[in-house]
């Protein structure tokens, strides 16, 4: 494997290998505290060979966290928190980048105890109500963005990851079904992603070069109606071609409508229901099977997808969605892209990429049985091989 654990540029980033740790949601900070917890996990992965960790997800506002259980990252107070993680993290040897956004319609607002912003308003599948954001909503949530940016820096993180996917608030915008907004930020496809792109401007402007940036956009949000690819390769050609970002983490599926679109495998539902109170606990054995619906896992699923942003794009791409085994990282990367992300198996395995590089081992042995996506609420991590 040399081109995996060769050195590469992000920006003004050298990181030391093509692997990037995926955003996976930690679990770990209650109350929205950065905790040892939540240190160690990331100084787990550093010290298990990855090039950057990817902390996630750093709010934005109160009503962008996806619950009240998420790092508020536009509060000062909690820089010099998070400046004890990014410190920990370079003593492992690796950089670290934070995936910050706002949650937007995926909100929790009886967690958050304040309303929930979407585009245009509605109900989740799961009951929750949000409300339409107010151009005075938008100008806040801008300025709200810039603020963590400047927040990020300062607290000695490498990169930072915008989320633009996953129907969150900036990927709702560029949506034909959520957004159905009839002043400048709805419409055609250039108006729908006019604010996810003044927001990427916006903290471009902010950081200029001290740091890299990143943007995790949805190729296809696997629902009817959502962004499919004839929507998101002309969004992604606008981002590249107004030049503020140093890559694109493509990603696929949403959290509030099918979620299981981005994770392959064997969906959890008996898990997920056991977190629920009631009556959502009864609720979502009613509709679990059509919000979580079984997808074949394969190695590297979104290659084929992404391939097509690949042949649109010059920008650097970074790869996601079924990397595990060693010759898919491998595959990745000489199929184009400049880097991959890992989740689940460095959750089985944190030091998996230690033994791919010494080439002792050259499969992960995660089963992606997802087991692990409802441990979400006590501390992310494989339930099948790793108890603690």
């Amino acid at each position: 494997m040399t081109t995996a654990f060769e050195s590469a540029n992000l920006g003004p980033l050298t990181i030391k290998n093509r692997i990037i740790k995926a955003a996976t949601f930690e679990g770990r900070a209650p109350k929205g505290d950065v905790t040892q917890d939540l240190i160690d996990f990331h100084v787990q992965m550093a010290e298990g060979g990855v090039g950057m960790t990817t902390v996630a997800y750093l709010a934005v506002a109160p009503e962008g966290r996806t619950d009240r259980n998420c790092v508020l990252l536009s509060d000062a107070d909690n820089v010099a928190k998070l400046q004890t993680l990014t410190n920990a993290v370079h003593e492992a040897g690796a950089k670290i980048s934070a995936q910050v956004g706002h949650a937007g319609p995926v909100a929790n607002s009886r967690s958050n105890r304040v309303p929930t912003l979407s585009p245009s308003g509605g109900r989740s599948p799961l009951g929750m109500v949000s409300h339409e954001a107010t151009e005075a909503d938008l100008d806040r949530i801008l300025i709200a963005f810039t603020e963590s940016a400047r927040n990020a820096v300062d607290a000695g993180f490498d990169c930072i990851e915008l989320h633009l996917g996953h129907g969150y608030l900036l990927s709702s915008f560029m949506s034909p079904k959520a957004n159905s907004r009839t002043d400048a930020y709805g419409g055609s496809l250039e108006a729908r992603s006019l604010y996810p792109r003044k927001v990427v401007e916006a903290v471009k402007e902010v950081i200029g070069n001290q740091v890299a940036l990143t943007a995790k956009i949805s190729m296809r949000d696997g629902t009817k109606g959502g962004i499919e690819l004839e929507d998101s390769i002309p969004t992604a050609k606008l981002l590249e071609a107004d030049g503020h970002l140093d890559a694109l983490v493509l990603t696929a599926g949403s959290s509030l409508n099918n979620p299981m679109y981005l994770f392959r495998g064997k969906a959890p539902r008996k898990e997920f229901a056991a977190t629920l109170p009631q009556p959502l606990k009864l609720g979502f054995k009613i509709v679990g099977r059509h919000f979580m619906p079984d997808y074949p896992y394969e190695e590297a699923y979104f290659l084929p997808m992404a391939s097509q942003f690949r042949e649109a794009l010059t920008m650097p791409l970074v790869l996601l969605g079924g990397v595990a085994n060693a010759a898919t990282i491998e595959q990745g990367l000489d199929a184009g892209f400049e880097f991959v992300a890992m989740g689940r198996a460095l959750l089985a395995e944190p030091d998996l990429l230690l033994r791919y590089e010494a080439g002792t081992a050259t499969t992960s042995k995660c089963t992606h049985c997802n087991r692990c996506m409802p441990s979400i609420y006590t501390g992310t991590r494989c339930t099948e091989f790793v108890t603690a």
